[in-house]
């Protein structure tokens, strides 16, 4: 049947009732002038074991064949080619006199 509480023992030791009807599993009765009023139950959700997020997609990738996942998809000159496009954005400096 659980545990039973007046209305005013609840609301002065709320918290602590709650917790404890959370980790005994047991229902909590509020009553008014002794009457049962309201009855509380801790949502308790089954706790399966989750797993472990490290390698939990391993082997669900695959490639085309002949793609090498594992070559660069950018080119070796790839910072002279940002160089190259910031130099032809960017206006001449030479011209601007301070």
């Amino acid at each position: 049947m659980g545990k039973m509480v007046g209305i005013t023992e609840f609301k002065a030791k709320c918290i602590a009732l709650l917790n404890e009807m959370e980790r005994s599993g047991e229902p909590l009765t509020i009553t008014r002038r002794g009457k049962p009023s309201l009855t509380l139950r801790a949502d308790v959700a089954e706790k399966t074991p989750s797993k472990p997020v490290f390698g939990m997609m391993k082997g669900t990738m695959t490639w085309a064949p002949g793609v090498d996942p594992t070559a660069s998809v950018m080119d070796e000159d790839w910072e002279a080619q940002w160089e190259a496009k910031w130099d032809r954005l960017l206006p001449d400096r030479s011209t601007h006199a301070e």
